[in-house]
């Protein structure tokens, strides 16, 4: 059985950190893309990070703040959300691709409020 299951979120104030977690089972982790999109209310999903066997991408509204990365032993991506701002409010989605397979978590709650 697949799943992904993500952790870390919560509330965070203007300017603190987050460290989003994404545990995968029942497929061969090292062979898939990972990824992490966000939704916030009213908004489109979009893509915020994105990691293959080496190559990161971001997107450009986190680009140097936010860190996406995995370990292949424990079958875990990461998210490290740095100098959040209130605009990162959102769910945030942990994505498995290995075409034409594709995996889903549940998403997690990010706030980022005073």
């Amino acid at each position: 059985q697949v799943q992904l299951v993500e952790s870390g979120g919560g509330l965070v104030q203007p300017g603190g950190s987050l460290r989003l977690s994404c545990a995968a089972s029942g497929f061969t982790f090292s062979i898939y893309a990972m990824r992490w999109y966000r939704q916030a209310p009213g908004k489109e999903r979009e893509l915020v990070a994105a990691i293959g066997l080496s190559t990161t991408n971001y997107a450009d509204s986190v680009k140097g703040r936010f860190t996406i990365s995995r370990d292949n032993t424990k079958k875990t991506v990461y998210l490290q959300m740095n100098s959040l701002k209130p605009e990162d409010t959102a769910v945030y989605y942990c994505n498995a691709v290995n075409q034409p397979r594709t995996y889903w978590g549940q998403g997690i709650q990010v706030t980022v409020s005073s």
